[in-house]
C-alpha cells in the first residue's frame, strides 16, 4: 500500500506539470508538422544540410556544455563528394537462393539508383528517399559483416539473423559497382531500422531487430583468430573502441578497465546487446541505446533517447541523418576527437542535400502496419486504467507522448533549460548512465511516444526488458532481478528501477493496461 501511495504521489505531481505542458506542445504542433514548402511538386525548395548556424543550435548542451561536440565547417563539408548511390539487390540465405542468383549478378552493369533531375512529384521524391534508405554506406566491412558471411549457413545458425518468408537477409545488400564484382552493401539506414516479424513480413522504419553486436562479436573473433599478432590486433580494438564511445572529460572514466579486457571479454561485452539495441559512435556499451522507431518521427520533438537533437524542421531530420551516417566522426569534443585531424574531403563521400531530403520525405511517409490487436472489452477496461492512472499526462493523445524532456536521476536542470527545452521537471528514476555518462548524455530522457508498442522491443531506453509483461512486472526493481532483455555480460542481478507507474495495479488492472497499450 505504501507503494501505491507513493506511485499515486508521483502521478499527481507528474500530471500538475504536464498538463499545462501537454497542452502547450499539441498547441506548438500545428506549426510543427506542417508540409515542406514545395513538397507536393517535383521542384521542392530543399533545405541546406550541413548548415554552421543550424547544427549549433540544433543539439542541446551536454551535462558539461563545454563538452558539447563542435561540427566541422560547411565550407569542409561540401567538398566531400557526393556518394552515388547504386542498384541495390536482395541478400537471400544460402538455402533460399534462386539457383544462378550470383552468377546472374556477376553479369548486371552497374546502375545508379538516385537522380535528383528524374523527381517529378512528391510520390518520386518518396520512392527514391526509400532507396536513400536502403543504400548502403559501407562495403564487406571486416569487423561487422561480409560476403563470405552470408554467404555461410553457420553464421545464420550460430547468429540467429532473421530472414524474410521469401528468404531475404534484409539487413544488407548486394551492390555492383563495378561489373563482375559483387559485393555486400552494409550500415544502410535499413540496417537498424527493419523489423522482420514472425510471420516473417518486415516493417520499414521500425526498431529493427539485428543482431548487430552479436554479428561485431563474431566479427571480433574471427578477424583475431586471422592475426598474425593477437595482443596488437586486441589493443587495436580496444583503441577503436575508446574513440568511438570514449567519454574522457568524465571522472571516474566510464570506460575504466577498457584497456585489461581480453578478447574474449570484450566480445561477450558485445554479445550481451539483444537485437533492437545497438552500441554505436557516441553511445557506450555498457549504457546502450536500444534502436529508436522511426514511424512517426514527424511528429517528434526530440531526437534520441536523451532528447540531444532538436528536430525543428525537416532540415533537422536531414542534419540528424547527416549526422548518424558518418558525420559524428567529424565532432570534437572539448580536447578529444574521434578524428584527430579532418581528412583529406576526397577521402570520404557524404550524402546531397537532395538525397537526404528524399529520405526525410520517405521517414515523414512511413506508416505502421494494420494492428491486429483490437478494443475488444479487456483492452476498453486498460483504457479506463490508462485515464486513471493519469498516464495520459506524459503518454498524451493522439500522439502518446508530451514531446517533453524529463532530467535523469542526479541531474538538475536550470530555470532556462527548463523554459528553453520543453522540460517536465520530474524524473522517473531509470538509469542515468546513458544521460550522464556518455557523448550524448545531455541529462535528459525524452518521454517515449507509446504508439506502435505491439511490433517493438526491447523496452526502455537501454531495451532492458523484453515485454511489456516484463516492464510491468513489480520484480524488475528487486535488487535480485536479472532483465529480460539487456543486461551486462557477467552479472547474475541488475535491477531495472524506476517509472514506477503501473507497478502496483492487481494482475487483471495489468493484463487490462497491456492490451490497451498494444492496440495503440
Amino acid at each position: 500500500m505504501a507503494v501505491g501511495r507513493a506511485a499515486s504521489k508521483r502521478r499527481k505531481r507528474c500530471g500538475s506539470y504536464c498538463i499545462v505542458a501537454a497542452a502547450s506542445c499539441l498547441i506548438g504542433l500545428a506549426i510543427f508538422v506542417r508540409a515542406p514548402s514545395g513538397e507536393d511538386s517535383g521542384n521542392p525548395q530543399v533545405p541546406r544540410t550541413w548548415d554552421d548556424a543550424a547544427l549549433r543550435s540544433m543539439q542541446i548542451p551536454l551535462v558539461n556544455p563545454k563538452a558539447s561536440p563542435t561540427f566541422a565547417p560547411a565550407s569542409y563539408y561540401y567538398r566531400i563528394p557526393v556518394r552515388t548511390i547504386y542498384k541495390s539487390y536482395p541478400v537471400y540465405r544460402p538455402d533460399k537462393e534462386p539457383p544462378g542468383y550470383m552468377e546472374w549478378l556477376k553479369h548486371q552493369e552497374p546502375a545508379v539508383a538516385f537522380d535528383d533531375s528524374k523527381l517529378l512529384s512528391r510520390a518520386d521524391w518518396i520512392r527514391a528517399g526509400k532507396t536513400v534508405f536502403e543504400a548502403p554506406i559501407d562495403y564487406d566491412i571486416r569487423m561487422f559483416m561480409t560476403l563470405s558471411d552470408v554467404r555461410d549457413m553457420k553464421w545464420y545458425t550460430a547468429l540467429q539473423v532473421l530472414i524474410t518468408k521469401q528468404g531475404v537477409m534484409p539487413f544488407a545488400t548486394y551492390v555492383i559497382r563495378k561489373k563482375g564484382k559483387v559485393e555486400l552493401g552494409v550500415d544502410s539506414c535499413a540496417t537498424c531500422h527493419v523489423r522482420v516479424m514472425p510471420d516473417g513480413s518486415t516493417i520499414l522504419g521500425a526498431q529493427g531487430n539485428i543482431p548487430y553486436d552479436r554479428i561485431a562479436a563474431h566479427a571480433l573473433r574471427a578477424r583475431a583468430s586471422e592475426s598474425k599478432d593477437g595482443e596488437a590486433f586486441l589493443a587495436q580494438a580496444e583503441h577503436e573502441r575508446r574513440l568511438a564511445l570514449g567519454v574522457p572529460w568524465l571522472r571516474p572514466d566510464p570506460l575504466a578497465g577498457l584497456e585489461q579486457m581480453s578478447l574474449d571479454t570484450l566480445a561477450h561485452t558485445h554479445e550481451a546487446m539483444p537485437p533492437g539495441v545497438v552500441v554505436r559512435v557516441n553511445t557506450s556499451f555498457y549504457y546502450p541505446p536500444q534502436v529508436p522507431d522511426l514511424i512517426g518521427v514527424q511528429h517528434r520533438r526530440y531526437l534520441d533517447h536523451t532528447g540531444l537533437t532538436r528536430q525543428r524542421s525537416i532540415g533537422d531530420l536531414m542534419r540528424y541523418a547527416a549526422l548518424v551516417q558518418g558525420g559524428v566522426h567529424f565532432e570534437r569534443f572539448l580536447n578529444f576527437a574521434v578524428l584527430p585531424e579532418l581528412p583529406d574531403p576526397s577521402t570520404q563521400l557524404r550524402y546531397s542535400d537532395a538525397q537526404l531530403y528524399a529520405l526525410a520525405l520517405f521517414l515523414y511517409s512511413l506508416k505502421p502496419p494494420p494492428n491486429p490487436n483490437k478494443l475488444d472489452a479487456k483492452a476498453a477496461r486498460g483504457k479506463l486504467i490508462f485515464e486513471r492512472q493519469s498516464c495520459a499526462s506524459c503518454h498524451t493523445p493522439p500522439l502518446y507522448t508530451n514531446n517533453m524532456l524529463t532530467p535523469a536521476q542526479g541531474f538538475r536542470p536550470s530555470a532556462r533549460a527548463i523554459r528553453q527545452f520543453d522540460v517536465l521537471p520530474v524524473s522517473v528514476g531509470t538509469d542515468p548512465g546513458l544521460a550522464l555518462l556518455t557523448r550524448e548524455g545531455t541529462g535528459y530522457y525524452k518521454v517515449p511516444s507509446l504508439k506502435g508498442l505491439w511490433y517493438r522491443g526491447p523496452f526502455g531506453h537501454d531495451g532492458s526488458v523484453a515485454t511489456l509483461e516484463d516492464w510491468f512486472d513489480p520484480r524488475r526493481t528487486h535488487t535480485n532481478y536479472l532483465p529480460t532483455g539487456f543486461h551486462r555480460w557477467g552479472v547474475t542481478a541488475q535491477p531495472v528501477k524506476g517509472h514506477p507507474f503501473g507497478l502496483d495495479l492487481t494482475p487483471e488492472d495489468r493484463a487490462a493496461l497491456i492490451a490497451y497499450l498494444k492496440t495503440l
